[in-house]
């Protein structure tokens, strides 16, 4: 029997980092749709969320393996940091109104779907509930978004933003009354949210004020990026009729979880609309336009 071949002792110890290496990879990817689902809660971008989780893996490369003990909360603690630093870089800039900014939403056509956005559409965070957490403060918004919807304990959120847990727990106790009071709780029915929606676009296309003012709250608040709310229904019905040429070409879609319509031709959408209804009546419009906020929208 030939004898085998004995390995260099450089030779084992590169094979160990490959391995070490695989298995910190598989690791990782196994906690990137956690990560993403953080970031885009934090940001309320798709490729701004993208950002800092490529930034989060760039920096575990960077660091010592051995230190790292609890992979899952490395990560997600490292990705917390990263938004906290991009939130505060955009609150300095300060280039638009906080009532005048929407998030880029995560939107499926006619229940398709893309896989890389499939767990940011389950997660349900709909664009009027981004849009209050854009009020917050940047620490305010952290500490909400990791304890209150990932569970991460006070003293791990406390390390993230440089606070006492007791501070921090102040902060995510604003942040939930500012949430609770702003946001009432949409129907959870689907279907339900549909036929309101399809009642509305119905409506819209025949412009029928009337039927308008039936499917509308009477504090409806109509939020068009980059421009003021409208608030009440008769002036949001008003805006509405102003726009009928375009309810023609809105498609149903579902629009970060809830009914919502993608305005624009197959392939070349240039507008999307998420609704917030509560006890069968529009609470709330979000009209998103940016075309580069866009792009990530899936259809048959």
């Amino acid at each position: 029997m030939m004898p085998r071949p004995r390995w260099s002792t450089t030779r084992r110890l590169w094979w160990r980092e490959v391995n070490e290496h695989d298995l910190l990879t598989a690791g990782f990817e196994e906690h990137r749709p956690h990560l993403r689902r953080v970031a885009y809660r934090m940001l309320g971008s798709v490729d701004e969320a993208d950002d800092a989780v490529q930034e989060t893996w760039l920096r575990l490369n960077r660091t010592d393996r051995s230190a790292v003990e609890n992979l899952g909360g490395w990560l997600t603690t490292v990705v917390g940091r990263i938004c906290l630093d991009m939130l505060r870089e955009r609150r300095s800039h300060g280039e638009t109104p906080v009532d005048s900014w929407l998030p880029e939403p995560i939107v499926a056509v006619e229940g398709a779907a893309n896989p890389e956005e499939e767990a940011l559409l389950a997660d349900g965070v709909g664009l009027a509930l981004l849009v209050v957490l854009e009020s917050l403060t940047p620490a305010e918004r952290l500490a909400f978004v990791l304890h209150d919807t990932f569970a991460m304990p006070f003293d791990e959120v406390a390390q993230i933003v440089g606070r006492s847990p007791e501070a921090t727990r102040q902060l995510a106790s604003r942040a939930r009354r500012r949430v609770r009071g702003a946001r009432p709780t949409p129907d959870a029915d689907l279907a339900q949210q549909r036929r309101v929606v399809d009642a509305f676009l119905a409506a819209a296309r025949d412009g029928d004020f009337d039927a308008l003012l039936e499917v509308l709250d009477p504090e409806v608040v109509f939020r068009i990026e980059a421009q003021p709310p409208v608030s009440g229904a008769a002036a949001v019905a008003e805006r509405v009729l102003k726009r009928a040429r375009l309810a023609p070409l809105a498609r149903p879609a579902v629009v970060n979880g809830v009914a919502g319509a993608v305005v624009g031709p197959p392939g070349s959408p240039f507008a999307v609309i998420a609704f917030t209804v509560v006890s069968g009546r529009i609470t709330e419009l979000d009209l998103v336009r940016d075309r580069s906020k866009l792009t990530h929208i899936a259809e048959q």
